[in-house]
């Protein structure tokens, strides 16, 4: 695996990756309705590109491809953590995580919220966010361990 810094010829393959992602992998904590409003598959590629470029931003190649992306903001947020949906449980989002120091809050879905749990992340508290009329449950998690990392 290869950690490298976000290219804005990356944009088009990591919304796509982002798609497929939620749609292969968080189908069983998420309605297909959910799924649709959360990952339409019409990402504002100029937006995304313009975020990721303002953030400290890493993909993840496997075998030459594209294996997944992180991205974290100046103030700690991270905004976006996804592995492929075929690539999942082989160390790619925890190698992202610990490329990114500096990482202390997080709006982790019902899915990603027992990797961030093993990692020393905590829930703050459990929101609804609305999307198109459809409801969807996240959590605030925060950065409490030591060094969970090490």
């Amino acid at each position: 695996m290869i950690l490298r810094p976000y290219r804005p010829a990356d944009c088009p393959v990591l919304a796509e990756l982002f798609y497929q992602t939620v749609h292969g992998v968080c189908g069983r904590d998420y309605t297909p309705e959910q799924l649709d409003v959360w990952a339409h598959g019409q990402v504002d590629l100029a937006a995304w590109d313009a975020s990721f470029r303002a953030h400290t931003t890493l993909v993840a190649e496997w075998d030459g491809l594209v294996a997944g992306f992180a991205d974290l903001a100046d103030d700690g947020y991270l905004d976006r953590l996804y592995v492929h949906k075929d690539l999942q449980g082989r160390g790619i989002a925890t190698a992202l995580c610990d490329t990114l120091p500096g990482a202390r809050l997080t709006h982790a879905s019902i899915t990603a919220r027992p990797f961030f749990e093993k990692r020393g992340w905590q829930v703050v508290r459990e929101q609804q966010v609305e999307r198109h009329g459809v409801k969807l449950t996240n959590f605030v998690m925060e950065w409490k361990a030591v060094d969970a990392r090490l």
